[in-house]
């Protein structure tokens, strides 16, 4: 498209407006990370500018999240003792993003089960409901243990600061209630947020406020290199890579299902990552591509990349001129603009339905709640997924050992123009077995394939293994196949591999899993298949045969 000076005008107010309504939201979260307010705004600074220069297609906001937030919360109070170390993480976190992307697997992310996204993003949820409870009774914004925010209760209600309950409240009844109407030209956070800001300024003064947000450009971090610290650092750094890539990318798809756009995954996977290292470097939170900036900048007029670059730079001279403006705003107010936003992370929708949910959906998603609450976030999601990953497995194990079929086939079908009884065979003798493997086959139903068709391959003494329905088998399988023609060659019983072909076929002989297997009984097709095994059965000339039964009298 040609750039012209509508274009600019688009991006210029799409840029600026989501500025303004980004600046109070990152600061909000950085004050929940334990980080500061500062680190919240040079974040979204960080994140913001280069999720924006990465994208081509269409304008992309990014900024820091309520979930990275507690996720970060999570960071300094068991895997950080220095902010130094904190956002060494965040740098860490970013470069395997960077990783993802370059080997082009970041879309797969995406594949995290939703029963582990609803646990740990409700858990989430019911730690800030629970511990911002302390700073509606005056005590400075804080994300804790609930257990931890519960047994101090008894002491914020002896110590109650009744100026910071009201403006708690009110905050909390004007996010709650701020009309539709007006949420576009002045989102309910943002209301809530000034109301108990001009609370504090004329009246209720006596309250814990925003403190430590410099007016200058923030200083480079020195990161964390000590071997020992970051062999620690790998696993909370994959979890908050974890979050930011697939928080964004699926904010991404829901831009492009408004804006009728299609953006890269990997290369938007790039720009959060070099994102992140930068806002580890300048002291920020992690942070993702977001929804709502972006498509409040699209519908203000946004159409390219320097859209969200003046949203970076309008964000950075907000700061350094309304840092000393942003001292006034109260920790209550946060804390009821907070308590909106961590009932929302509740998985509402998902809770309602438990009755219904899968019995394994239901114990992947209470797992990693349960551990989100009482443990951790960054062991929850871990547990979480390894959870998800061995049930999953068992469910592909159902899927594919359903998919194997193995028949007996009756001797007289390979007769031809003779009958049974002029072979001395009864009609009834089924001395060939065929195995038909439908659809792929994988690791995860290889340990039962054995025990599944194991007996009826040394119950027969010619087996066909028909693979003209399969499509894929990965190594393991492959290896377990090769198990079982040793297991019937021991047994002295026929193999017969029928219509092999494609990729299974390279599976299984890269492994030389058929080696076992003559030439002569690789066959193409059914008909084949039927003489070898009528000459092993029947015309076999070392087989004694009986004389023919007698014709009844």
């Amino acid at each position: 498209m040609s750039y012209d000076l509508h274009t600019l005008r688009g991006d210029v107010s799409g840029g600026v407006t989501a500025a303004a309504v980004s600046i109070t939201p990152a600061a909000t979260f950085g004050v929940v990370s334990g980080l500061g307010a500062a680190s919240g705004i040079y974040g979204a600074l960080a994140v913001g500018f280069f999720v924006g220069i990465f994208e081509r297609s269409r304008p992309q906001m990014g900024s820091v999240s309520a979930v990275l937030a507690v996720a970060m919360a999570a960071v300094v109070a068991t895997h950080a003792e220095t902010p130094a170390e904190a956002f060494t993480v965040v740098i860490l976190a970013g470069v395997i993003q960077l990783v993802l992307s370059l080997l082009r697997i970041g879309s797969y992310v995406t594949y995290t089960p939703y029963s582990v996204i609803a646990g740990f993003t409700s858990g989430i949820g019911v730690m800030m409901v629970l511990s911002l409870a302390n700073s509606f009774l005056g005590e400075p914004v804080k994300i804790t243990k609930p257990l931890n925010a519960i047994q101090k209760w008894p002491d914020a209600l002896e110590a109650l600061n009744a100026s910071a309950l009201i403006i708690g409240l009110v905050a909390l009844a004007v996010a709650l209630l701020w009309p539709k109407r007006l949420r576009r030209f002045l989102p309910a956070m943002v209301a809530a947020l000034l109301v108990g800001t001009l609370l504090n300024i004329v009246w209720l003064s006596d309250v814990p406020t925003l403190e430590g947000i410099p007016r200058s450009l923030p200083d480079l971090q020195r990161p964390e290199l000590s071997l020992g610290f970051l062999a620690g650092a790998v696993v909370p750094a994959l979890t908050i890579a974890l979050l930011s890539t697939v928080r964004g990318l699926l904010g991404a798809l829901a831009v492009d299902a408004q804006t009728r756009t299609q953006l890269d995954p990997d290369k938007g996977l790039l720009g959060t990552g070099i994102g992140n290292v930068a806002a580890g470097l300048i002291g920020g939170l992690p942070g993702s591509p977001t929804f709502l900036s972006s498509i409040l900048a699209w519908r203000m007029g946004a159409r390219t990349p320097i859209s969200p670059i003046v949203r970076s730079l309008t964000l950075l001279v907000l700061v350094l001129g309304l840092a000393p403006l942003l001292a006034y705003v109260p920790h209550a107010a946060l804390a009821g603009i907070l308590t909106v936003t961590g009932w929302q992370l509740i998985d509402w929708r998902f809770l309602a339905r438990l009755r219904r949910v899968q019995r394994e959906h239901l114990l992947i998603m209470l797992t990693t709640l349960g551990i989100t609450i009482f443990v951790d976030l960054v062991t929850a999601v871990a547990v979480g997924l390894i959870v998800a990953g061995m049930i999953g497995a068992r469910q592909f194990e159902r899927l594919q050992l359903d998919s194997v079929i193995s028949v007996p086939l009756l001797d007289q079908i390979f007769l031809h123009e003779h009958s049974a009884e002029s072979y001395g065979i009864s009609p009834y003798s089924a001395r060939t077995g065929i195995v038909k493997l439908r659809g792929s086959f994988t690791v995860a139903s290889s340990s039962k394939l054995i025990r599944t068709i194991g007996d009826d391959i040394v119950g027969h003494q010619v087996v066909i293994l028909d693979f003209s329905e399969t499509d894929h088998i990965d190594d393991s399988a492959a290896l377990v196949i090769e198990q079982l023609i040793d297991t019937a060659t021991e047994n002295e019983v026929h193999c017969i591999v029928l219509a092999l072909d494609g990729a299974p076929a390279a599976t299984l002989t890269s492994l030389n899993a058929l080696r076992r297997i003559p030439s002569e009984h690789l066959v193409g097709t059914l008909d084949e298949a039927q003489d070898i095994t009528r000459r092993l059965l029947v015309d076999d000339p070392d087989r004694e045969r009986p004389p023919p039964l007698a014709e009844p009298e």
